[in-house]
């Protein structure tokens, strides 16, 4: 479901509840996508909790608990300890996929980090926003520590060798889609709501996470990809008439549309496609721009970082290629020993 609006979703939630989540929407900026995600969180820590106190009845199934009766006592009555049990619920005991009777249990630290972002925005809201608590009961609360794996990327070889393969039909839009990934490091979210009138000059408006604008420089490889692509764009309908890259049903392209041909073209390249995505492609542009020189920082704008951490994974693989390549020395593996044995008999 795309939710429109906060009422849309959460009509039987409790009133603080919703004022935090038009808070959250209208004030912070962050997407509907953001706050749909906080409520749903919300509301299986609030059942936990009902559940756990005794207020609901035993045999009362986990995800038909209402929570419109939570209230600011009930919530002032809320400890650490209380959230630290319910985090070792979604650990252990969560079912995965509540509808499956093969599910397995527990939720990755992720999924958990992000849990416990919505409840620490929660009650910093409560005490320091809306002053209904004298005092914040989770500001100590840590966040799971999640493992990052070094993100998956071509060698600028490989993105040649994908951008070459390119054929079919919808050569051009393809070929323009997969050009701007490598060059300029989009999300798949924001290279499909392009418009027409954001590109002006040799820059390009993307709107990013949380209704962030930013502006990218676009460089003579995007240029001509564009140059090439906009005489194939096929005509769209009234309602996507300034979408930039249409589909052949000629609405504007969506997500899955260009996750598929992404994958794709890939596959027609001889690449790994059960391991390339556009998200990947956007690791690729990040990669290759630290490699040849772009700073941190630049490349945290470029990219739309909100945070400097998040950009840091890339001087992580630079260290990575690094040690590789020391690893791939004809020499690596000469040990004393060998040393010592090839020159006792080179003296027999």
């Amino acid at each position: 479901m795309k939710p429109d609006s906060v009422n849309s979703y959460a009509a039987g939630a409790p009133p603080l509840l919703r004022d935090f989540l038009n808070y959250i929407l209208t004030i912070r900026g962050r997407s509907p996508k953001t706050t749909h995600e906080y409520f749903l969180d919300l509301r299986t820590f609030f059942r936990y909790l009902k559940q756990q106190k005794g207020g609901v009845p035993a045999d009362l199934p986990f995800d038909q608990i209402e929570i419109g009766d939570i209230d600011l006592a009930f919530i002032r009555d809320i400890t650490l300890s209380d959230v630290y049990d319910y985090l070792g619920f979604m650990a252990q005991e969560r079912p995965r996929q509540a509808s499956s009777p093969s599910t397995g249990y527990g939720v990755n630290a992720a999924s958990r980090a992000r849990k416990v972002a919505a409840l620490r925005s929660f009650f910093k809201y409560l005490t320091d926003k809306a002053g209904l608590l004298e005092y914040n009961p989770i500001s100590n609360l840590e966040s799971p520590k999640v493992r990052k794996p070094l993100p998956r990327y071509l060698t600028a070889e490989d993105s040649m060798q994908l951008l070459e393969s390119v054929e079919g039909p919808y050569a051009e839009r393809d070929f323009c889609i997969i050009t701007l990934f490598l060059n300029c490091g989009m999300r798949v979210s924001e290279l499909v709501g392009l418009n027409l009138g954001d590109f002006q000059g040799d820059t390009v408006r993307v709107l990013g996470k949380g209704g962030k604008e930013r502006v990218l420089y676009i460089n003579e490889a995007c240029k001509a990809a564009i140059d090439a692509y906009l005489p194939t764009r096929m005509k769209p309908h009234d309602r996507d008439k300034q979408a930039f890259f249409v589909s052949r049903n000629r609405n504007r392209i969506s997500v899955q549309t260009v996750k598929w041909l992404v994958k794709k073209h890939v596959r027609e390249a001889g690449l790994d496609s059960a391991k390339l995505s556009p998200h990947k492609l956007r690791h690729t542009a990040a990669t290759l721009m630290y490699q040849n020189g772009v700073d941190i920082r630049s490349l945290q704008t470029i990219l739309g970082h909100e945070n400097l951490d998040t950009t840091m994974i890339y001087t992580h693989i630079e260290d990575a290629n690094l040690r590789e390549a020391t690893s791939r020395n004809p020499l690596a593996g000469v040990k004393p020993t060998a040393r010592k044995k090839a020159s006792a008999e080179a003296e027999e």
